[in-house]
């Protein structure tokens, strides 16, 4: 267990933790000589049980309440010192207020200095501190007066102690490793060591750990927990670490810093928090406020955001958004404490909530419903409450992350809620039932919409169609869970595009009869060089405009590619083309080929061969270097999955080819587009560009 002392300065704080455990926790020269504590002192205790109780002594004056605060962190009970001749005092009032905010509800005041007072002034002070206490964390805790300088209840005192020390409740243990660090020295032949308080989970010899937010690795050589060698270091106990690593000094560490699990390295400078404005103040809090925050054991400027138009009144809670000066390593639950910017009082403070807080929309009524879920103390009952918000997309891997979740601590909770959970991007996230069904009903109606009003084309643009669907997903998790789907056989996906599974491609009859007489046209031995739109058109005797209409949509379709400006290949010539070329590069001793070698294998004009190659080109089917062109093989397989389309007869519908929309618009002056690909292609380094990289949706 951790005490922490609290109260007024020369109300006997440190005298009462030398009479407890014989040490004398001031060891800076200057406190020797001012007498007073000025930074933190440390002691411990060994209990019957086997245990050690960690003291943390805790300077009173209020030009040191910083001190005090960097020693909070981690402290299971408060040992709240109260001098008998002088009563209550305003670091007194100062310091129970802190103890409250930061939500440490068990504790003992000690009525110290009692051999200077006749036993009236004894009661007297016994009955302001009720009165003070009142309404507290500490309403109902007990009141010892004693006297270190005589001994008085000194041995009661410390039995109460070992009483409590054996009723701690356990902490996160299986929870991932952080430790706040309030001090760093180097000792010789030993090296760098760092002094602080496991906040949550465990540290063993020759872990690797992250000093966060500098975000330096190093490996912790040796422990001493509770003043005692040890082999691991637990949550709730004060620990020292040595630390080895590149860069790890005395100077590259310091108080305020956090040690911890290298994956819970993320550190944030913008916070969504419930703050509660202490009732002593007598202003209300206004917009953009500056601060300063104490979290766990550092002190950092920050300005405060209202989440609502009304200020913020003496006595209220409400939710706030700090914009700190700089990031910190911090958790999600995490206690903090505000200062004025003068260091002279204490004006609030309250639990972190969201530490990825957004800069923009941080008002809209689904944020502050987030952060009403994010409000419960339980992670099991943070998750539920998420989950429970309409159309809410859960990111379980940055919530396990900010508040230092372990994977079975998380797995635990989410397995009987009934999840549905996608994994994405090296992420999970989770969607209650309801929600899945709900997004799953809205995707198919939007497809069964487009394919209604689109009968010609496709399938729909995969930006489009995430942005028409609520949740907003990810990008990565929008993809996973299209590969479920996929896979069970409701949607089908062709390049960047997404249409329903049964998708009939349909022409009216009057365009599928004028394809029936324009097919015969594009086929057979003209199939590499047939007649352009313009000569179709007359041959057919119809007008130009129709004809291109039909040919746009069919081209939109895939079942026709343009190669140049009116003039269309049948996708399985472009498939067949793209086999010659192949072919001519490997019979060739170094793979590359000329336009002329093209031209004369496939027996057609030299226009039209270098319109072919120049097509192939685009696509980074082929690379031209001068007059010669070698093909591509790290783009040749993407491509050729590309235009392997299957029959193009003439009806009046048939199945959606798989492959992806044609690359350009016809016009002249095109230029090549980066990797070949078209403005509704996926690059071929793109994170959704094949299969094996896609992650697919679990339960889906």
């Amino acid at each position: 267990m951790i005490i922490g002392t609290a109260g007024h300065i020369d109300h006997g704080k440190t005298l009462l933790v030398r009479a407890l455990t014989g040490v004398d926790t001031d060891r800076l020269k200057e406190e020797k000589a001012r007498g007073i504590s000025i930074d933190l002192g440390f002691a411990y205790l060994p209990a019957p049980s086997g245990s050690v109780l960690g003291f943390v002594d805790v300077p009173g004056h209020e030009r040191f309440i910083h001190n005090m605060l960097a020693g909070a962190a981690g402290v299971d009970f408060t040992l709240f010192v109260v001098a008998a001749n002088d009563g209550i005092m305003p670091q007194t009032r100062e310091h129970l207020a802190i103890i409250d905010l930061l939500g440490i509800k068990r504790g003992i005041v000690a009525l110290t200095k009692i051999d200077l007072v006749p036993p009236s002034q004894r009661q007297d002070a016994v009955s302001d501190i009720r009165r003070l206490l009142k309404d507290t964390a500490l309403e109902n805790c007990d009141i010892i007066p004693v006297s270190s300088v005589t001994g008085e209840n000194i041995d009661s005192l410390r039995r109460r102690l070992f009483e409590e020390a054996d009723t701690v409740r356990e902490r996160a243990g299986a929870a991932r490793f952080r430790f706040a660090i309030d001090r760093s020295f180097t000792l010789r032949g030993v090296g760098t060591v760092v002094t602080g308080t496991v906040l949550s989970g465990s540290v063993s010899t020759g872990d690797r750990i992250t000093i966060s937010p500098a975000g330096l690795s190093a490996r912790v050589r040796s422990i001493h927990a509770q003043n005692r060698v040890a082999d691991i270091g637990f949550v709730g106990q004060r620990c020292a670490l040595n630390l080895v690593g590149e860069g790890i000094a005395k100077e590259a560490v310091a108080r305020g810093d956090m040690a911890l699990d290298p994956g819970l390295h993320a550190p944030t400078d913008r916070i969504d928090a419930a703050l509660r404005l202490l009732a002593t103040e007598k202003k209300s809090l206004t917009q953009w406020l500056p601060v300063r925050l104490h979290h766990a054991a550092i002190e950092v400027g920050a300005h405060i955001v209202l989440l609502s138009d009304a200020q913020i009144k003496p006595g209220d809670d409400a939710f706030v958004q700090l914009v700190l000066e700089k990031p910190i390593a911090a958790a999600a639950g995490d206690r903090f404490i505000l200062r004025d910017t003068t260091a002279q009082r204490t004006i609030g403070g309250g639990r972190f909530l969201d530490l990825r807080a957004p800069a923009r929309k941080r008002r809209t009524s689904e944020r502050i419903a987030k952060l009403r879920a994010c409000s419960y103390e339980d992670l099991d009952e943070v998750v539920s409450a998420l989950l429970e918000m309409p159309g809410q997309l859960v990111d379980l891997t940055t919530l396990a992350r900010d508040r230092a979740c372990s994977e079975q601590q998380l797995k635990a909770i989410v397995e009987p809620l009934g999840t549905i959970e996608i994994a994405a991007a090296n992420r999970t996230f989770a969607l209650s039932a309801s929600t899945w069904h709900a997004f799953k009903r809205d995707l198919l109606a939007v497809l069964q919409a487009f394919h209604a009003e689109n009968p010609l084309l496709p399938g729909i643009g995969l930006e489009k169609l995430r942005m028409q669907l609520r949740p907003r997903l990810t990008a990565p998790a929008f993809l996973s869970i299209l590969d479920g789907l996929v896979r069970t056989k409701e949607i089908a996906l062709t390049g960047a595009r997404v249409r329903l599974a049964g998708h009939i491609i349909r022409l009216t009859p009057e365009e599928s009869n004028l394809w029936a007489h324009v097919v015969p046209l594009l086929a057979g031995n003209d199939r590499f060089h047939p007649p352009r739109l313009r000569d179709i058109a007359g041959a057919l005797e119809i007008r130009e405009g129709v004809l291109r209409k039909l040919f746009k949509s069919l081209a939109q379709a895939c079942q026709v590619v343009e190669i140049a400006e009116d003039h269309f290949l049948l996708s399985e010539a472009v498939a067949e083309l793209l086999d010659i070329v192949t072919d001519i590069s490997a019979s060739t001793q170094c793979g590359q080929f000329t336009a002329a070698e093209f031209r004369d294998r496939l027996n057609i004009g030299r226009k039209l061969a270098i319109q072919i190659l120049e097509y192939f080109d685009r696509h980074g089917v082929t690379l031209r270097r001068g007059d010669a062109r070698s093909v591509n093989e790290p783009r040749i397989e993407a491509f050729r999955a590309k235009v392997a389309v299957s029959d193009n007869s003439a009806s009046p519908g048939r199945e959606s080819s798989p492959v992806g929309r044609p690359d350009f618009k016809s016009g002249r002056g095109r230029e090549t587009v980066l990797g070949g690909f078209d403005s509704l292609s996926l690059p071929p380094n793109s994170p959704f560009a094949g299969g094996a990289r896609r992650r697919t949706a679990r339960n889906v």
